[in-house]
């Protein structure tokens, strides 16, 4: 799980220094980013001139409209809003071993799976079937709270992704960076799903292509564009059965 870095050392800008650490990044050699396949390597195997090509898939969910929620609340009920609905995201996605990455990027949770067999790609649908009944369970607490209730969109995309640590050498300020189509395509569906007609959960043709035929039938085809998507609500069945004995 990714955890926030902060400032820790007192620095002196000098644009002379900024220049030669300008010259160090851009010259490193472009074989110094390597294929690791599907593994996804240690962040310790990360330096500020290397990277690893690795094929990954992507899951985004995020809160839809999230910004209509400052209308009518608080700023400490907005606090436990988000914090309810960003601790479970993350400890949903962190339960699952193939879940290497955990990243919050505002009212978004986002993680990278290592997903090397089929299967595993059926287990990703898993964990947003997980998170799609988890928001029920969150909306009922909601309401009891008579606060407003939340909706999400989930996007799920399957890919090669680069991963490289970003930041400044020695300042304990740095990040890892995940590129590619795979994480930005994975976002876009995010913040279309749950919005107007679309369902809850959006995944790309690639998703859908490695999925099981149980999994396959549990989505419908759309386009958008010239592109062909996939949507559907799935849930988690024995949450939604905790859901009707806990939730009345």
């Amino acid at each position: 799980m990714r955890v926030e870095s902060k400032k820790e050392t007192t620095y002196t800008y000098k644009v002379e220094d900024s220049a030669s650490r300008m010259d160090d990044i851009l010259d490193v050699n472009d074989n110094d980013y390597e294929d690791n396949k599907n593994d996804i390597p240690s962040r310790n195997k990360l330096t500020y001139k290397n990277g690893y090509y690795v094929n990954v898939t992507a899951l985004f969910i995020d809160i839809v409209d999230s910004s209509k929620l400052t209308d009518g609340n608080r700023r400490p009920t907005l606090a436990k809003m988000y914090r309810a609905f960003l601790s479970e995201c993350v400890a949903i996605m962190n339960s699952w071993e193939m879940c290497k990455e955990i990243n919050i990027s505002g009212d978004c949770v986002w993680g990278v799976f290592e997903t090397p067999k089929k299967s595993d790609v059926d287990d990703v649908i898993s964990v947003a079937a997980q998170l799609n009944s988890m928001i029920k369970i969150l909306n009922y607490k909601l309401q009891k709270k008579k606060y407003d209730t939340i909706s999400v969109g989930i996007g799920i995309d399957d890919g090669r992704a680069l991963m490289v640590k970003a930041g400044y050498s020695g300042s304990g300020i740095n990040e890892i960076v995940w590129m590619g189509d795979v994480v930005n395509t994975a976002c876009h569906l995010a913040n279309k799903a749950g919005r107007g007609i679309r369902n809850r959960i959006i995944v790309t043709e690639q998703i859908y292509s490695n999925l099981n035929d149980e999994h396959k039938g549990m989505l419908s085809s759309y386009t958008d564009g010239t592109t062909t998507r996939y949507e559907g609500n799935i849930i988690r069945t024995s949450m939604e059965n905790w859901y009707k004995e806990n939730c009345k």
